[in-house]
């Protein structure tokens, strides 16, 4: 093999590298843990090779219910070196959604932490779930799981004997329909390293970035922001739950430089006295998407904070556009224009693009978009347009208009849907 027919750089290869090249950087922070590259690379591969030890092969699943810790992290990023596939969960659905997203995903293995093993068990005494689940926790019951700290530390340290693919499963992430049925988003490595390359040149990483994650470790916000700062071998810095005070204290303590947020976090935060948030002095990007940011708050947090403030609008199953910092103050109503390497159209309810000016269905092209809906061929079949080159491009369900300089503002949902916290709520959900 010659210096040309290397292949591209994924992500557990590259939380290898740093392993080698930055062995003593902070890597993960938590509370009072934390983590080296050197530790985080050991770590995910003990995770790997107990797994692959456990008899699980590749494109096996282990869904994740768990509150934010560095456990959680070790096993989103263990699973992609053991070249399974991760299935992180919204810790807020219900038991039945729970139950419903692992059965879909036809998970082989749970890991849990905390209430959530309670929730799991019971499902499987209800028969919702299969007893054969392998059932790997933290603060779990003895009797009935294996506790993940102990099982993690008897795993050898090496790399694990396989090599990822470009073209491995990394991860399922389940976003409800419009009926409210869970749909599980499946995103390849090749793709995961995409949005970690795009992405992160569009929200200003580079290696000095310490990234806060305040939002659950499940949510593509938070899946942005990480792999955002392996790509730059930053640190991740994992708060284990949201408040405008600790948030505060954070940055300060950490000297937190980046990070990705919902507007209700934003607005919580400008309910601070100034005379807390004047302490905040590290900031230098920080992104936030999920739902529609008000012109008034996204002025006030930039103004406030003092760091550029990048609005993203994008969806899980792909196409992603910033408003960047150049264009803040003249193009503050809208969500910017599509990063390199994407593109968007706007259609009508006719499936022809829709003429200039004209507003339409937001569709989008590009290396971000997800490789299906799992298991739901139809699904996927719906979510695309497709163009007059036979190019697939993903159908947002969100209308939107483009200026006379190709800068996107969303006007309405075309589908039911109700935004709450950053998170979708729909009508089948509430019943």
């Amino acid at each position: 093999m010659g210096w040309f027919d290397v292949p591209d750089p994924l992500i557990p290869g590259l939380i290898a590298q740093h392993g080698r090249n930055q062995a003593d950087k902070p890597a993960l922070l938590c509370g009072e843990r934390r983590l080296t590259w050197r530790e985080f690379d050991r770590a995910t591969n003990q995770v790997a090779n107990g797994l692959l030890a456990a008899g699980f092969g590749p494109r096996a699943r282990v869904a994740v219910l768990m509150a934010n810790s560095t456990g959680m992290a070790e096993l989103l990023f263990g699973c992609g070196k053991a070249r399974l596939s991760v299935v992180p969960i919204n810790l807020s659905v219900t038991d039945a959604a729970v139950a419903a997203m692992i059965r879909d995903s036809g998970a082989a293995a749970v890991a849990a932490s905390g209430e959530h093993c309670a929730r799991l068990d019971a499902l499987v005494a209800a028969g919702e779930l299969p007893g054969s689940l392998v059932k790997i926790g933290i603060d779990a019951p003895a009797d009935r799981w294996i506790d993940y700290e102990r099982w993690r530390d008897a795993q050898d340290t090496a790399p694990p004997p396989h090599a990822v693919s470009p073209d491995d499963e990394c991860n399922i992430i389940y976003s409800s329909g419009t009926t409210g049925l869970p749909k599980g988003i499946v995103h390849s490595h090749r793709c995961r390293m995409h949005w970690a390359v795009d992405v992160g040149l569009a929200l200003r990483y580079h290696s000095g970035a310490v990234t806060l994650c305040s939002l659950g470790l499940y949510s593509n916000i938070s899946w942005v922001a990480m792999l955002s700062t392996i790509l730059v071998g930053g640190t991740i810095v994992v708060m284990p739950s949201f408040s405008p005070a600790g948030f505060v204290e954070i940055v300060e303590r950490h000297g937190v430089t980046h990070g990705g947020f919902v507007p209700v976090q934003l607005q919580r935060l400008l309910e601070l006295p100034a005379t807390q948030t004047q302490r905040i002095t590290t900031l230098q990007a920080i992104m936030c998407c999920g739902s529609p940011l008000a012109p008034a708050l996204k002025r006030a947090t930039r103004d406030r904070l003092r760091c550029e403030l990048i609005e993203l609008y994008g969806l899980t199953e792909g196409i992603v556009t910033t408003l960047a910092p150049e264009d803040f103050d003249r193009r503050l109503e809208s969500v910017g224009k599509p990063i390199p390497g994407q593109e968007l159209r706007l259609v009508g309810d006719d499936d022809r693009e829709a003429p200039p000016g004209v507003p339409g269905e937001i569709v989008g092209h590009g290396r971000l978009v997800m490789e299906g809906y799992h298991n739901r061929a139809e699904a996927t079949r719906e979510a695309t347009w497709t163009d007059e080159r036979g190019r697939r491009w993903l159908r947002t369900g969100d209308i939107g208009r483009l200026d006379d300089e190709g800068f996107l503002y969303v006007v309405d949902r075309k589908k039911d849907m109700i935004l709450s916290g950053g998170q979708n709520i729909y009508p089948a959900d509430i019943e």
